[in-house]
């Protein structure tokens, strides 16, 4: 996907965690946002790997957010988003979660995620929903979040990009 003047080229790849040219820039980009950042120990963030199934968000080729989900018992848990500091708050987390929301939406299965305190306003935006009382995760205060049921198996709408890519 492009900008109306063609400067800027968008692509959402999906990869596993044993393809090492993916894997390498999106550690080093969680690194930078949850160890660096937000303090949090590098054994926590850096779990579940080898099941998770992971995406890298491009711009013009520069990896800058990343993301990835896993399936468990209670069905399907999104994890891991994060976008690069100098790409904050112009549409890239939500274009991200879209993308990832298109491939899980289908299995009908229930899609939640435990988000920081400070996420939950980017995830109600996007049509999630808080569960139950807060809870601390990794030293950090978290609610449970769930995409609504009605919207599983749905098709996403293409409507959402970043504010700068115009409609």
């Amino acid at each position: 996907m492009t900008s109306p003047n063609g400067d800027l080229m968008f692509s959402v790849k999906k990869f596993s965690f044993q393809d090492k040219a993916m894997a390498e820039p999106a550690c080093a980009i969680r690194k930078v946002v949850f160890v660096e950042e937000q303090g949090i120990a590098a054994a926590l963030e850096y779990e579940h790997e080898e099941e998770a199934r992971h995406y890298l968000l491009f711009l013009n080729d520069k990896p800058i957010a990343t993301a990835r989900w896993r399936e468990n018992e209670k069905g399907i848990k999104l994890e891991r988003f994060a976008v690069l500091p100098q790409f904050r708050n112009c549409g890239m987390g939500a274009l991200l979660l879209q993308a990832v929301l298109r491939d899980v939406s289908p299995a009908q299965k229930m899609i939640y995620l435990h988000a920081q305190l400070r996420a939950v306003p980017f995830y109600e935006r996007n049509g999630f929903c808080k569960v139950g009382e807060p809870f601390i995760e990794a030293g950090k205060p978290h609610f449970m979040m769930k995409y609504p049921e009605s919207a599983a198996g749905l098709s996403l709408p293409d409507s959402r990009l970043p504010h700068f890519l115009g409609p």
